[in-house]
């Protein structure tokens, strides 16, 4: 009797799909914490909270994030003013993370689970806990960097090596002109152009002209009290990332044949054929092979990322004002595990 009674309640229970319903309830997705946007504005639209964490692809690895670098390209993004505006909202920024992975796809032969890496992975996500990257993005971390200078590395050193070494094919013996030497892609450049063999002059204010000189400028100019172009002439090539009328006093200081890369304005064709000069404007691609060559210049002691400020990733409000200032000495990186400074 007491059996019968039994099967009742479970034939009752499959037939009102009660079962059914129990068993095929969804396994709970992990979460994470992210600074995530829900509209396009300021820094005020970031968001800290609980988020699902990202699955990799059969080409990708899951990277829990240690350290995460901001750029100014993470403010356009948040502003909806991406060149390559294609991404939907929500969205996390963070281009540049520094981790360890966690999970592969069946697909990824170079890296495994254990592995500290650095990537600038193309579509954002690393303002989180966890981020995904593609094999083309990621690469082993510097052994002789910590996870924060690691995280400050990527997005700017492979615009800097694209815009001199791709655009600008500088070579040993010539000389550059860097503005905006004192900033993330500045300070970066000026180590990739020495290291190229190139002579370097390079711009900033008043308070970071030391800091050019120790990363290696032969000649340092302060825009603030002297204008380059009563100073500089006939160099190679020309980098631009500060823009406003930088980039149209420039034209005149490139011997016939030279190259201007431009990371922030638009050139001017006119005054491009006037002096005879090739231009570029640069956006940035991950290049998995070029992170490699930068990593070897990191371990030879030729390249240092130059941290300015370390903020918890609950502050990445903080840290995008700072940016939008376009004054940020170096880069700020975001801390995002207490594991960071290993």
């Amino acid at each position: 009797m007491r059996i019968s009674k039994i099967v009742t309640v479970f034939l009752g229970a499959t037939v009102l799909g009660i079962l059914p319903a129990l068993a095929a309830s969804p396994a709970q997705k992990p979460m994470m914490k992210a600074a995530t946007v829900h509209e396009y504005g300021g820094p005020e639209v970031l968001k800290f909270e609980d988020g699902p964490r990202p699955e990799p692809k059969e080409n990708e690895v899951l990277v829990r994030v240690i350290a995460a670098g901001v750029n100014p390209a993470d403010a356009l993004l948040i502003a909806g003013k991406s060149a390559d505006q294609s991404e939907h909202l929500p969205l996390i920024p963070g281009y540049d993370i520094a981790g360890v992975v966690t999970k592969i796809g069946r697909k990824v032969t170079r890296l495994k689970v254990g592995d500290a890496v650095y990537a600038y992975v193309l579509w954002g996500g690393g303002w989180a806990e966890y981020a995904v990257a593609t094999e083309g993005e990621a690469i082993a971390k510097p052994k002789s960097l910590s996870f924060v200078n690691a995280a400050a590395v990527p997005f700017a050193a492979l615009t800097a090596w694209q815009a001199l070494i791709g655009a600008a094919r500088l070579s040993a013996g010539q000389t550059v002109l860097i503005h905006g030497g004192s900033g993330g892609v500045g300070t970066m450049a000026i180590q990739i152009a020495k290291a190229r063999g190139a002579k370097v002059i390079a711009t900033a204010s008043t308070t970071n002209q030391d800091l050019l000189k120790e990363l290696g400028a032969d000649v340092t100019i302060d825009y603030t009290t002297a204008k380059f172009e009563e100073v500089v002439k006939d160099v190679d090539a020309v980098l631009d990332c500060v823009g406003n009328d930088t980039l149209a006093r420039s034209y005149g200081v490139v011997k016939k044949g030279g190259c201007v890369v431009t990371l922030v304005s638009r050139l001017d064709q006119v005054s491009l054929g006037k002096y005879g000069i090739r231009g570029a404007s640069i956006t940035v691609r991950p290049r998995a092979e070029q992170l490699a060559k930068i990593t070897k210049l990191i371990e030879k002691k030729k390249l240092k990322p130059v941290v300015s400020r370390v903020l918890p990733l609950a502050n990445a409000a903080e840290a995008l004002q700072q940016v939008a200032t376009h004054h940020t000495r170096g880069k700020i990186v975001l801390q995002v595990s207490d594991e960071a400074k290993r």
